[in-house]
């Protein structure tokens, strides 16, 4: 299948045509779950489109601890610093699910943001919508529980609130990685996902594999 044809089959806001025109077939790449896509300190020479699946991207502490900065979905694009002059990569994106993903070469993403207005405005409609999600992230870190950051961080994952269709049903997605995300323990996500599922707020059998979100889980949220 070309590239084309399976950008046409994802829900998107951006042009198909835009991405076919500077994407072949040897830049669109399958990814199995946990590889990377590219490591921090890589040269950071090309933009990526997540087509379909889930990417992990990551910080690495001097001391080798990780940092979960944020779970990316279907429909968008990750590494884009390149455009800004970066000429390293600051984070590790990881394939989460097994994902389909599109490398953009930086000439010709530029190329295609000074070429088609309409794209380029979507692409910035894009970046100023994740920076909005990333000072919210901020605001949750520093204001709200562990049990309301983790209902977050579950119904971020299946889509509410978005604009596009929710799916409560998420990908496998281990607690640790949900623990990094939230900033506390996998103990303390394990004791609130017991919790939610006691409740009724999720469901799920062993390793989080298939984990049905509900949106009554946004009563935790918008609790006092």
């Amino acid at each position: 299948m070309g590239v084309l044809q399976m950008v046409q089959r994802i829900p998107s806001v951006f042009d198909a045509k835009d991405i076919e025109e500077v994407a072949d077939e040897r830049s669109l790449r399958s990814y199995a779950p946990r590889e990377v896509v590219f490591a921090q300190g890589e040269a950071a020479d090309a933009v990526f489109y997540l087509l379909r699946g889930r990417i992990k991207a990551s910080l690495l502490s001097p001391r080798g601890r990780e940092a979960v900065l944020t779970i990316l979905g279907g429909d968008e694009f990750f590494g884009e610093g390149c455009l800004a002059g970066q000429s390293v990569r600051m984070m590790t994106a990881t394939s989460i699910t097994s994902s389909s993903v599109v490398r953009i070469e930086k000439a010709a993403m530029i190329r295609l943001l000074n070429e088609r207005p309409a794209f380029a405005a979507a692409f910035i409609a894009h970046l100023l919508s994740r920076n909005i999600r990333i000072e919210e992230d901020l605001t949750d870190q520093l204001f709200n529980s562990c049990e309301k950051r983790l209902a977050r961080v579950l119904l971020l994952l299946a889509n509410f609130g978005k604009e596009t269709r929710p799916e409560p049903v998420i990908a496998r997605i281990s607690q640790q990685t949900l623990a990094d995300m939230v900033g506390t323990t996998r103990s303390r996500v394990s004791f609130f996902m017991n919790k939610f599922r006691r409740l009724g707020l999720i469901d799920y059998n062993g390793g989080l594999q298939g984990l049905h979100v509900h949106s009554a889980l946004l009563n935790v949220v918008l609790h006092d």
